[in-house]
This record gives C-alpha cells, structure tokens and sequence, in this order.
C-alpha cells in the first residue's frame, strides 16, 4: 500500500479500513534489521514482540556489567562472548520472525471481532428458504427453450411463442445465403448462384 493510501482513511467499518490497520502495525525488516545494532538493549527482540529475548539480552548486558565491574577482566568476557552469539543467531532468526509476527497480526486484524459483518446482516439471500429458491429457478430453466430467444422490443421481457425455438446457427446461415439470392435477382444481376 503507497504511503498516500495510508493517510487517506474513509473512516468505514470496511476493508479499506482493515487493511489501513495493517499496514500501519506490519512490522518490516529494514527496521528490525537497524534495531539489532542496538541488540545489548534488546530492541530488535522488543520490535518483534519477543518480550523475553529482549529480557535476556537485557540481563546479560548486566551481566556483563557487573561481572566487569566486581570481577577481574577476563570473566566479563563469557556473558558477553554468549550475548553476541545470540546477537549473531538473531541475524537468521529476524527474517523468519518478520513473516510470523505480520502473519499473526493479519489473522487477528482480519479474523478478530472487528472484522464481522454489520449488524443485521442477512447475507443475500432473503427471508424465503434456499429449496424454494433452487425449485423456482429450475423451473425457470426448464421452461427456456434452447437456443437465444429474440431481443423483447419493449421494456418488458417476452415468453418466445410455443413450438418456436431460435433458428440453429446452420438455419441462419442458409437462410442469409437465400436472402443475398434474392437481393441479387432483384437487382437484376443474373449471374451464377453459389
């Protein structure tokens, strides 16, 4: 969706609106991708809606921290070597966590309670049973003859007469060459018929 379609809200109950919402909290790459520069505060994880990754990148900063404070320099080094691996994973695990973060925002948006049909809602279908429905319009079908039935004049639609049904394709064709027959011979052109 353009970034102008975005901006331009009907302010409907409708898919437009749905679909505005969406677009609005799908959650995209380029931003997780740039937040994972920031990964000793979990944010990329926090972006993602992975509450205790972030946590955990969170105490292992502290970790690290404390360890470096209180302890001698080398010990630091294990908090931090474990939070870079997870750093590192994090690479892979953002691609394939984008897809099911923005998955599962499209199933709650669209099959949430938001998205049921308005009140009163009947369907198209109106208040005479389906059976009848599907009986009258079989019999409306089996009372068509086969072929096109001539164009009604008026407004009205015209039953085609009984017994008469619309010339086959053959007939019409025969019947046009009979006509330019005629035309011929009645403009004098006495000349081979084909």
């Amino acid at each position: 969706m353009s970034d102008t379609w975005k901006k331009f809200d009907l302010e409907g109950a409708g898919l437009q609106t749905l679909n505005m919402r969406l677009a609005r909290s799908l959650r995209k790459r380029a931003v997780a991708y740039s937040l994972w520069l920031l990964f000793p505060v979990g944010a990329h994880r926090r972006y993602l809606a992975d509450r205790r990754g972030s946590l955990v990148y969170v105490a292992l900063t502290a970790l690290t921290l404390i360890v470096g404070i209180a302890l001698s320099p080398p010990y630091w080094f294990i908090p931090a070597g474990l939070e870079v691996l997870f750093a590192l994973f994090d690479l892979f695990w953002i691609d394939r966590r984008v897809v099911t973060v923005n998955k599962e925002l499209r199933m709650n948006l669209y099959l949430g309670s938001a998205a049921a049909p308005p009140a009163g809602y009947r369907g198209r279908y109106t208040d005479e049973e389906p059976e009848s429905l599907i009986r009258d319009y079989t019999l409306t079908k089996e009372r068509e003859k086969a072929g096109h039935p001539p164009a009604p004049t008026d407004q009205a639609p015209k039953e085609p007469e009984a017994g008469k049904n619309t010339p086959s394709f053959a007939e019409q064709e025969r019947m046009l060459r009979e006509l330019a027959r005629t035309r011929k011979r009645q403009s004098g052109d006495r000349g081979d018929d084909r």
